[in-house]
């Protein structure tokens, strides 16, 4: 079989991995790919934004089926143009896509599906923007309501830093068209964890849940990034379960009541409340740095599932679940100015390789010289997995130790709060 997978950061690196599990059996081309997709792939320099050159790619490859992973692409609608030309592909359409590429929007149909969630009010004016927040009070959570490469939510400690994420948004456009429009959101409290479905639109198949870390610092402090490190499984199959039914069935179905039914990959973003699951957010494509996680500790292959749903066809009625294999944790190590003004062209040298250790490139690229050289904000993501979580914890962290460019930066507390612990002070 071939496939055909759009993206180049550490998720696609990982997809990558897990669909070569039986390598013999499969072709992959990826594009672009980065440096350590390159090892294990044919890699093609077409950017996962220009939809014209991935539809001619496509053309002239002709894949079994189009894996997507970046959510630019999908909000582009690079389904519509490939299902348009006859190209099996895996993801939703642009319609569909906005439960991701508009907060506004996937506000709207929560409320149609009768799913909990904070109460957000729409905004595009500040002054308006801050009365909201002074009738919420703090803290309280400023979201761009468009794509922002998961750095568009600020969560304010006090009305001031609001009136400060505001300002940047919709006055000084710091996050451009994403923030033209804002929500302004209540504060929850709870623990976050992130839940995924492969989905044909009706049926999900729940995958092992995982919890991201998305503060660039120890002790969840410093800025919001895409994502400084994850661990897998932080809750049961039986949990996965639940969401998929209370949660991702009913926005499944106020999706097809709205004329744009969903396909390819939902994911939950949510927060335990004492009331019970509430919804942060909704992806349209696997999370990063969350599927390197969960993908080294699952089970049987996904690909059948993949190309059931690419293809149109419908998933089984039960999909039986396997236990993970282990613990999985991944610590992002970052490029020095990361999330702000990430440094590209530091030289890297990596450790030796280890068993049960992957390191997923990201931002990575090779030089003129053939050195490995940062190229992006969060450069590689390391996943070790172990029988124990704190067993994983420990070597993804000494490896992520251990990795040497200059001025990076990574956590070292990862998983540590479901350990009963906290890094800072170990």
């Amino acid at each position: 079989m071939k496939v055909l997978l759009v993206g180049g950061g550490a998720r696609e690196h990982a997809l990558a991995c897990h669909l070569l599990q039986d390598a013999s059996t499969v072709e992959l081309v990826a594009a672009p790919g980065n440096a350590g997709i390159a090892a294990i792939a044919r890699c093609q320099p077409v950017a996962a934004t220009d939809i014209d050159s991935l539809l001619a790619l496509a053309e002239k490859e002709r894949p079994d089926y189009t894996l997507v992973g970046p959510e630019g692409a999908l909000a582009l609608g690079i389904v519509d143009r490939f299902r348009t030309a006859g190209i099996p592909i895996f993801g939703p359409t642009r319609a569909a896509a906005r439960i991701e590429a508009s907060k506004v929007f996937a506000k709207d149909v929560l409320r149609d599906a009768g799913v909990a969630t904070g109460r957000a009010e729409r905004h595009v004016d500040a002054a308006a923007a801050k009365a909201a927040v002074r009738t919420l009070g703090a803290p309280v959570v400023i979201k761009a309501s468009g794509l922002a490469a998961g750095k568009g939510v600020i969560v304010a400690a006090t009305i001031s830093d609001a009136d400060t994420a505001i300002d940047a948004m919709l006055i000084e456009s710091r996050f451009g068209d994403a923030g033209q429009e804002i929500l302004v959101e209540e504060f929850l409290e709870g623990e976050e964890v992130s839940v995924f479905g492969i989905t044909d639109g009706t049926r999900v198949v729940s995958l092992i849940p995982a919890q991201d870390h998305k503060r660039l610092l120890d002790g969840d402090r410093g800025p919001n990034t895409g994502g400084m490190g994850a661990y897998a499984p932080c809750r049961d199959q039986a949990f996965a379960d639940g969401i998929a039914d209370t949660i991702m069935a009913p926005t499944l179905a106020a999706m097809r009541d709205r004329g744009c039914p969903f396909t390819g990959l939902l994911y939950a973003g949510l927060i335990l409340t004492a009331d019970g699951p509430k919804v942060i957010e909704f992806n349209c494509r696997f999370g990063d740095p969350e599927t390197e996680a969960i993908l080294p500790v699952t089970g049987p292959s996904l690909a059948p599932l993949l190309h059931a749903v690419a293809v149109g066809d419908r998933l089984p009625e039960h999909v039986p679940s396997a236990p993970p294999r282990g613990f999985a944790v991944t610590t992002v190590v970052a490029a020095a100015g990361y999330p702000e003004h990430p440094r590209t062209g530091d030289p890297i040298v990596l450790p030796p390789s280890e068993p049960a250790l992957h390191v997923f490139h990201a931002g990575t690229a090779f030089s003129s010289t053939g050195q490995l050289v940062t190229a992006g904000g969060r450069v590689l993501a390391i996943t070790a997995v172990a029988p124990s979580l704190a067993e994983a914890r420990r070597r993804s962290t000494d490896y992520a130790r251990r990795v040497e460019f200059d001025g990076k930066q990574y956590r070292t507390d990862i998983a540590a709060r479901a350990l009963g612990g906290d890094a800072r002070a170990s």
